[in-house]
């Protein structure tokens, strides 16, 4: 019997940050996958190496969390005064889906130089020695994000000595900008609170803060469910009724965000919205066995991404973080101490992270202009992916 031979695509395979995907050139795809659909989603399912029941993604490129089940397609952006459109794609391990509803902070440390490398940004606007800015509309929720990409002898530098805890070794900074994060036609605070009371059937009601800024991020008080904001992935991820508790949270609070109007939706918006716990600042031990201590932190953050504690911080919640603290009477900024505040450092599974924020009120409506962050991003291999040409 004959079985079609495989095929290969152009792609590169990138950290940003703390997470790792493919990335792609829109126009290197096949065809039929240059517009969203069907056949898109097969191919970027079989080049991670999903659905995989054993939950490994042996037979692909991803890695088997949240944070490298990834896929990212750049393009030459179709919006004035920008240079790159990025779409991020995140690819379920265990099913054939991939959501497209938000988008990944961390990999947006990468869309820059990758965007520069693939002759994306216009030459006039990259020095041959400096920073390089690259103006990003990032085409899953229609925001601008702005890279400062550093360049020398006219090509990306990645390496350098900026340090990101979650990150094993050195390379260069990328300061990275979430313009306006949330549209003026949008609500900050979905249900017109900074802090409401969520009822979630069969597990009890909770203080919440849900905010739409960076990502949707439901935040609770860990004391509430039984945490101190110190934990690491296993104390979590190794709990089958923890996760089917946050999950259950998650999916109630997407519905009182007006995300979803009932639980069962929640199976197919993974990605969106956030679940993350917060408490005063306390000494722990991060996962790389680094001590974190009260003096250096604002307060705790974990936060769960697809169904599990990530092990460090995502970029897109250190946006609603940044936002939140910079609010007085969010949970987020109660946690940090009250009061108000330009930029907060938190600890996380894997050590500490300061994001800033400018944030205003305007007749009792809250704004916010930009968050910013420090990142980093490093192209790992880049060449082909292959994949079973009836695969799509």
């Amino acid at each position: 019997m004959a079985f079609p031979p495989q095929i290969k695509i152009p792609a590169t395979y990138m950290r940003g940050g703390t997470s790792k995907g493919v990335f792609f050139n829109l126009k290197d795809l096949p065809e039929s996958a240059q517009v969203p659909g069907a056949i898109r989603d097969a191919i970027l399912l079989r080049v991670i190496g999903s659905p995989d029941p054993y939950g490994k993604q042996t037979d692909g490129m991803g890695g088997a969390t949240s944070s490298t089940s990834k896929t990212v397609i750049l393009s030459k952006s179709s919006q004035a005064d920008h240079d790159v459109d990025y779409l991020f794609g995140q690819v379920a391990i265990d099913k054939a889906f991939v959501d497209w509803s938000g988008n990944c902070g961390n990999l947006t440390a990468a869309v820059g130089s990758f965007a520069i490398s693939q002759g994306l940004v216009d030459p006039s606007r990259i020095p041959e020695n400096g920073i390089a800015t690259v103006r990003i509309w990032q085409a899953n929720i229609s925001k601008t994000i702005i890279a400062q990409v550093p360049i020398t002898n006219g090509a990306v530098q990645e390496t350098g000595d900026f340090e990101l805890d979650g990150v094993t070794f050195p390379a260069a900074e990328v300061e990275v900008e979430f313009m306006s994060p949330v549209d003026a036609s949008e609500a900050m605070f979905p249900t017109g609170n900074l802090v409401d009371d969520l009822e979630v059937p069969g597990i009890g009601t909770f203080k919440a803060t849900m905010i739409n800024a960076g990502i949707p991020t439901v935040f609770l008080n860990a004391e509430e469910i039984n945490y101190t904001g110190a934990e690491l992935q296993e104390a979590i991820n190794g709990d089958p009724k923890a996760l089917e508790m946050f999950e259950t949270i998650r999916a109630y609070g997407a519905i009182k965000m007006g995300l979803i109007s009932s639980p069962e939706e929640a199976a197919g918006r993974q990605h969106t919205p956030k679940v993350a716990f917060v408490a005063k600042p306390t000494d722990y031990t991060s996962s790389s066995g680094k001590e974190i201590q009260t003096a250096n932190i604002g307060l705790n953050v974990r936060a769960l991404s697809m169904g599990k504690l990530h092990h460090a911080m995502m970029g897109t919640a250190a946006v609603a973080i940044g936002t939140a603290a910079a609010i007085p009477g969010t949970l987020v900024n109660l946690a940090a101490g009250g009061g108000e505040r330009k930029n907060v450092t938190f600890g996380h599974p894997s050590g500490t992270l300061k994001v800033g924020a400018e944030a205003v009120e305007t007749g009792g409506e809250w704004t916010v202009n930009k968050v910013v962050m420090s990142r980093s991003a490093r192209v790992l291999m880049e060449g082909w992916v292959r994949i079973p040409g009836d695969s799509f």
